[in-house]
């Protein structure tokens, strides 16, 4: 009779998984006995947390969760920093690990891979963590997790199976697949009121948040219906193509826009928490002294950082449709729009355009690439100044979490999500040594990715920091190590670029590569490049 280990793949498989990250491990192994009666493709990082950045980057290119499979103890304290990083963002993840046998939990006896409670420990950075004590309850659990994926505000979600439950007879489970609620819908009278408030303000702005990914088809035809310069958060990149009329950018950090904000009689806010991360970290927390909109999949969200003067809860994409049947169309204020944004720019530092200037460059060529991004030097400035061409075309970990060294594994979870198009792994010589030995994952897998290494030789962004605070710059002039005999020694190619004309020339001879692709830019000379 088959196992809960070995039926368990086949149930991810049914409910539309196609990928798992996961180092096997003794703990872990009876978890792969069935894997090869599926379709379920197996990568395996040099390291947990590469897991769990994989599987970021891959659900933040599709939408849709990777599973991971992680052994108890060591790999879940690996993969704790990685779901922060997506809890933070909302983000799905399926985290499968396994656990002490039943009998053995809490007992403190000093059991390999043991933890005082695991199921504690990870609860912070999932949405829910259930201990399966029982072969029958992993349908239900799984159901509950696709609820999340489908249905509510998109999170991590973990899963501990105890080593006796791993191997107990699971006969019975295949079969069961239940279907997700829907996403709630907004109220027909919220609606009305939205829709009288906007129609009758003289200054309207409009939030776009990471919430709305996915309903940028909706929130165009919304907005365009209304006709209000529209600020876009760093999730929420391409939801408004660059070159629209109504897209002042992701500038909501800059004093010119926090003006506006403060000014504006009614502010429309859709899926942002409107926290200093989801837009690049606010100098002061933005006042909104107008009437505030604020639609949201997260109940709770409504009422932190800017309580709503109306509070929806409500789908993105559902709202939109139903607030701009009820618009009649309006002029729209796309010389507002562009003033709002000139007066932003106007106190970006020249480094942050030219980072911005860089990226532009690399999307006119190559208008369906993405770029994964770390912590890093132009992933900051480009957040500002770079107007992604479509949704789910630029993320990187300067937002929520704010961990470093994201860009690489993720940006290996994104190709392998979307293996025909062009992408880009963004990252700077700090951070690239937090996640490093991902690069032989690449190689093995023999994607075709360009990692363009920022080097400014050091941790250049927090010796800034401290220097503009008369801090002692102590621990951020690390030492650089080089990175082409690195990258050559895992099997990778490796160049540098000091030009723009070389960027280019270097990106489309990685596109091309049989694995990836080191490119090595000093920050102080590409300050100097014309472009």
């Amino acid at each position: 009779m088959p196992t809960v280990g070995e039926i368990l793949p086949k149930l991810l498989e049914k409910h539309g998984f196609d990928i798992v990250f996961g180092i096997p491990g003794v703990h872990t192994v009876e978890l792969y006995r069935g894997l090869p009666d599926t379709s379920l493709q197996h990568i395996t990082p040099r390291h947990e947390q590469g897991a769990g950045f994989m599987a970021d980057g891959y659900a933040r290119v599709t939408g849709r969760p990777a599973a991971c499979f992680i052994i108890s103890g060591p790999g879940m304290t690996n993969i704790a920093t990685a779901m922060g990083q997506a809890y933070a963002d909302s983000i799905p993840m399926l985290v499968i690990s396994s656990v002490l046998n039943r009998n053995e939990l809490g007992l403190g006896e000093g059991r390999l891979h043991e933890l005082k409670n695991q199921q504690a420990l990870v609860s912070g950075v999932a949405a829910f963590s259930h201990t399966l004590m029982s072969a029958d309850e992993l349908p239900a659990v799984l159901d509950r997790a696709t609820a999340v994926f489908q249905s509510s505000r998109p999170r991590p979600v973990h899963i501990e199976l105890p080593l006796d439950v791993i191997v107990s007879p699971a006969n019975e489970l295949a079969a069961h697949i239940g279907t997700p609620p829907k996403r709630p819908a907004p109220n027909p009278e919220d609606i009305l009121c939205a829709a009288n408030w906007l129609k009758s303000a003289h200054s309207p702005l409009v939030i776009l948040g990471g919430g709305s990914v996915h309903a940028a088809s909706e929130a165009k035809q919304m907005v365009e219906a209304l006709g209000a310069p529209v600020i876009l958060t760093i999730n929420a990149k391409g939801v408004l193509p660059p070159e629209h009329p109504l897209l002042v950018g992701s500038l909501l950090p800059q004093p010119a826009l926090l003006d506006a904000l403060r000014d504006a009689d009614v502010v429309l806010a859709i899926g942002t928490e409107l926290g200093e991360t989801d837009t690049l970290l606010f100098s002061s927390r933005p006042s909104i002294e107008g009437q505030l909109i604020r639609v949201d999949i997260d109940a709770q969200q409504l009422a932190r950082n800017a309580p709503a003067s109306l509070g929806i809860v409500s789908d993105a994409a559902t709202f939109c449709t139903a607030l701009g049947a009820h618009l009649d169309g309006a002029t729209p204020s796309s010389s507002r729009a562009a003033e709002l944004k000139q007066a932003a720019l106007r106190d970006v530092p020249s480094p942050y355009k030219t980072y911005g200037r860089i990226m532009q460059q690399i999307a006119a060529k190559w208008p369906d690439v993405v770029i994964a991004g770390d912590s890093t030097q132009p992933v900051y400035g480009a957040n500002l100044t770079f107007d992604a061409p479509s949704p789910r075309s630029w993320f990187n970990s300067s937002t929520g979490f704010g961990t470093l060294g994201y860009g690489l594994p993720a940006a290996i979870g994104a190709k392998l999500a979307a293996p025909h198009r062009p992408i880009i792994g963004l990252i700077g010589d700090g951070g690239i040594q937090f996640t490093l030995p991902e690069l032989a994952t690449a190689v093995e897998q023999r994607v075709s990715l360009p990692i363009i290494l920022w080097n400014n030789h050091g941790y250049g962004e927090i010796k800034t920091y401290m220097k503009e605070r008369s801090i002692p710059q102590i621990g951020v002039d690390i030492y650089t190590p080089d990175f082409q005999i690195l990258a050559q020694g895992f099997g990778a190619q490796a160049t540098r670029a000091d030009s723009m004309e070389a960027l280019m020339s270097a990106l489309e001879h990685a596109f091309a590569a049989n694995g990836p692709t080191i490119i090595e830019i000093d920050d102080a000379t590409a300050q100097e490049w014309e472009l």
